[in-house]
């Protein structure tokens, strides 16, 4: 099948300035884009931008807080509920612009002093709210499972783990976003992580491992993992979420076309 491919703009064409990499991924042959935070530009100049070139927004991420600074996020902190829902009515303004095809809620780390199971039941509450107020708009929810080895204490880093938590949530507009490069991290085994999820995959990104550099840098079996995909039914998109170290790591993207397509 022909596999829709975005390019992730927080990694990728960084020495551009960032309404620039929309124009960049155009030109280097992806259907679409997407970001983790595009909150530091108005959503109007991202949809110019988008439009200008015809391309899709296909995904970003809710406010995480202080998640990237190496906090434990909001999605699981109990007594930060106001402040994701502060951050989801941001995130429910830039998609009613946007449109993104959908948003991804970051579960977080484990706060000091939290019990994990108060945690996980704050997280549980915070997916339905935010699968519940995107429904309405049409807009899909997806929640990531990222590996310990890159996030120490992450509160869901593996198949398991979220097949798990799409259950206990149990909101028809809740699916998984599946990370190539968190799964491999964590030792499994990519086709077999498809069929644990095979049915609520609603994103997938990937980079090679154990780098998280561009396809073929590495040694993440590609093939196998998307024909996995393929039989499972997934017909969504496919994000490329790496470092890229020079021009020439979109050397991939051309080997994928003929080879995958």
């Amino acid at each position: 099948m022909r596999w829709k491919l975005a390019a992730n703009l927080s990694l990728l064409f960084a020495p551009l300035p960032m309404l620039e990499r929309i124009s960049a991924a155009a030109k280097a042959g992806f259907d679409g884009v997407e970001i983790q935070f595009p909150y530091d530009v108005p959503a109007a100049q991202w949809q110019a931008e988008l439009s200008r070139y015809d391309m899709t927004m296909v995904l970003f991420n809710l406010p995480a807080g202080d998640l990237m600074q190496g906090g434990s996020g909001l999605a699981g902190v109990p007594g930060r509920e106001a402040e994701f829902a502060q951050g989801l009515t941001l995130a429910l303004d830039y998609a009613q612009v946007l449109r993104p095809e959908k948003v991804n809620v970051l579960p977080g780390k484990l706060a000091a002093n939290v019990d994990p199971v108060a945690a996980l039941n704050t997280l549980v509450a915070n997916l339905r709210l935010a699968a519940e107020a995107f429904a309405l708009l049409g807009i899909g929810v997806v929640c990531e499972a990222i590996n310990r080895l890159d996030m120490p204490g992450f509160l869901v880093s593996n198949s398991v783990e979220l097949a798990e938590l799409i259950a206990r949530v149990d909101h028809p507009n809740l699916a998984a976003q599946l990370d190539f490069y968190h799964m491999a991290r964590m030792g499994e085994y990519l086709p077999d992580s498809v069929l644990r999820l095979a049915g609520n995959i609603g994103h997938v990104q990937f980079a090679d491992v154990p780098g998280r550099g561009a396809p073929g840098s590495g040694e993440l079996d590609f093939a196998a993992a998307l024909a996995a995909l393929e039989n499972a039914g997934y017909g969504g998109w496919l994000a490329a979420e790496y470092r890229a170290a020079g021009a020439d790591d979109l050397a991939w993207l051309t080997r994928w076309r003929a080879t995958f397509t």
